[in-house]
């Protein structure tokens, strides 16, 4: 019998497209790209909008993994993705869990990134003396326990790299960015029925096809996850963001840009400064990266009737030592297999 095992294991080696680069430069491209060069209003808006989403986590104090302070883009760096839903339901509930994470190395010297997406019901170590928490539970309530803050520090403890910088974007971004750019086209691809994004039951039905999405359609097929599993949904979201990034980079959306703006800066929290997004952002535009997606592999361990992945350890250190050596540091596990995957996806930004 399948008990989903196989579908998990299946979506465990999916290999990811160059377009997941968005999830890194998305929305921090959106809030550069689309200011640079239109104008010293547009600019200026940008410039306020990244500002304004500035996070001093940390209290700008480096990982304590690192031995000195880095500089993106003179230094290799690492960054966490953090993906939420804070809607106005979610909202009431207190700080909400991730919906994703993807942790991400950008290697300067050698124009490469490499990433790998984090199940969210990966069962771990939680712990923040600060918060009294000492427990495992599943990773993305880490967030819930303690913000980005906590989810950097506990996906450092698990893969005992540092985490330098992380972004974090909710689904909100998702409604109004799409209100202000008109809809998108998208090639849905799935038939589907799935709530809204105020918990309204079966009030969203799309057929497979290709169609123009309003917002609330296009954040129905980004969340629905029942249908299959969160790998797929993974698929599915980027599908939304390609479809954002070719609406709003058309000429015609010019005059639109303010308010997405707008949209990302009041969705986004980040401890890149502008300056540091804007470095980024060019390094992405003068260099042809290559993009290398590792795979994680575990299986499904449910304890007392919730459902936990559980990840496997050799898998957790061999792709923990690849990202060690993405950013030129020592291998947190010396032992460890060397990272191999034959479904592993590399790919060049100019493809």
């Amino acid at each position: 019998m399948d008990n989903g095992f196989n579908g998990r294991q299946r979506a465990s080696k999916y290999k990811r497209r160059r377009r997941i680069l968005y999830w890194i430069l998305i929305p921090i491209m959106l809030l550069i790209l689309v200011g640079v060069g239109y104008g010293t209003f547009l600019f200026s808006k940008t410039k306020l909008a990244a500002d304004n989403s500035y996070d001093n986590v940390r209290n700008g104090q480096a990982s304590t993994l690192r031995t000195k302070d880095i500089d993106p883009i003179k230094d290799s760096f690492s960054v966490l993705i953090i993906g939420v839903d804070t809607s106005e339901k979610r909202a009431s509930d207190g700080n909400p869990r991730s919906d994703s994470l993807i942790l991400a190395t950008v290697n300067v010297k050698d124009a490469r990134v490499e990433m790998t997406s984090i199940p969210r019901d990966s069962y771990v170590h939680i712990q923040s003396d600060k918060k009294g928490i000492d427990k495992y539970t599943k990773i993305n309530a880490a967030h819930a326990f303690g913000g980005p803050e906590l989810t950097m520090q506990t996906v450092e403890e698990k893969f005992q790299v540092p985490i330098d910088y992380y972004v974090r974007f909710d689904f909100d971004a998702f409604l109004k960015i799409i209100d202000a750019l008109g809809g998108i086209d998208v090639d849905v691809p799935v038939s589907f029925t799935e709530q809204n994004s105020k918990d309204e039951a079966n009030a969203i039905s799309l057929k497979k096809g290709k169609q123009h999405l309003n917002s609330e359609e296009a954040l129905a097929l980004a969340r629905t996850r029942h249908i299959d599993n969160d790998i797929e949904r993974g698929k599915r979201q980027q599908l939304i963001i390609e479809s954002i990034v070719n609406e709003a980079t058309k000429f015609s959306s010019i005059n639109k840009y303010s308010s997405i703006i707008d949209a990302v800066g009041q969705n986004m929290k980040t401890n890149l400064t502008f300056n540091q997004m804007l470095s980024i952002a060019k390094f992405g535009m003068t260099n042809n990266i290559e993009i290398k997606s590792l795979n994680l592999e575990g299986q499904d361990a449910p304890q007392n009737g919730v459902y936990y992945y559980s990840l496997n350890e050799d898998s957790v250190q061999s792709v923990a030592n690849e990202f060690a050596n993405e950013l030129n540091i020592s291998k947190p596990f010396p032992n460890a297999t060397p990272y191999q995957d034959e479904n592993s996806d590399t790919k060049s930004s100019n493809e």
